[in-house]
């Protein structure tokens, strides 16, 4: 396959960026698509160029890194998929591909197609977490857990925390991944006793980190490679309500 790429360049978060166009040659179409951004950064280092900057680390579709806007779309558009789990095959020779980074106030760009998602750590610094003893840890069946509630904190525990539903978004919101992080603590038992405080403070920081605010479009979800539900942004919603009426208590 030979394929006519427009990657988006840029130098450093100062400086103002534009999209360069490179050709992909010979690309088999079971390379993977960052396998085949490393064929055509191989090609640029070979002429003595900047090889195309992205960010990556497992390759497996587990950390979330590798996320791209491809053809408009985070992570090119494949249902439950991340940019590195992207194969060729979905593209035909002779394609023109566009390469982007996610494009959110929130996200600045550090370099070509990698931003700074560090606004994500912010958020889960405020209130993601339990406060548990020291010591011998339970038994496993110590403290019972209905199923429902199992099933429902492993789904939102699901979420890389990749940034796809805040690039998805017209509105550059940040509610699926801060929704999916405040559920699945908040529906099991160790998460309680923080519950309602953990709910304001992550929102609060959300807000202060300049996301944009949810109007319930539902591209979030659409294009989260995890699949995470809307549902959580609905339950992050009620504890919120309740955590006003409580005092955030």
């Amino acid at each position: 396959m030979n394929l006519t790429l427009h990657v988006w360049r840029q130098k450093n978060s100062r400086s103002e960026g534009r999209f360069e166009t490179y050709q992909a040659k010979d690309i088999i179409p079971d390379m993977s698509f960052l396998e085949m951004l490393d064929v055509v950064n191989q090609e640029l280092i070979m002429k003595g160029e900047e090889p195309i900057a992205f960010e990556h680390d497992c390759r497996e579709g587990i950390c979330g890194s590798c996320g791209m806007v491809i053809n408009g779309y985070p992570h090119g558009g494949q249902k439950g998929t991340t940019a590195c789990q992207l194969h060729m095959r979905h593209y035909k020779d002779g394609d023109t591909i566009t390469i982007e980074p996610w494009r959110a106030r929130a996200f600045p760009v550090l370099k070509d197609l990698i931003v700074d998602r560090s606004a994500f750590d912010r958020i889960i610094q405020s209130g993601g977490f339990i406060s548990a003893t020291t010591g011998v840890a339970q038994d496993a069946n110590t403290v019972l857990v209905p199923k429902s509630n199992a099933d429902a904190a492993m789904d939102a525990a699901a979420c890389i925390g990749c940034g796809a539903c805040v690039a998805a978004c017209p509105n550059a919101s940040a509610m699926l991944f801060t929704a999916a992080k405040i559920s699945h603590l908040g529906l099991l038992p160790q998460g309680q006793p923080e519950r309602y405080a953990r709910v304001v403070q992550m929102v609060e920081q959300m807000d202060k980190e300049g996301f944009g605010g949810c109007t319930n479009i539902g591209e979030c979800s659409a294009a989260c490679p995890k699949e995470i539900s809307l549902d959580v942004i609905a339950r992050m919603n009620r504890d919120l309500l309740v955590a006003t009426i409580k005092g955030g208590k």
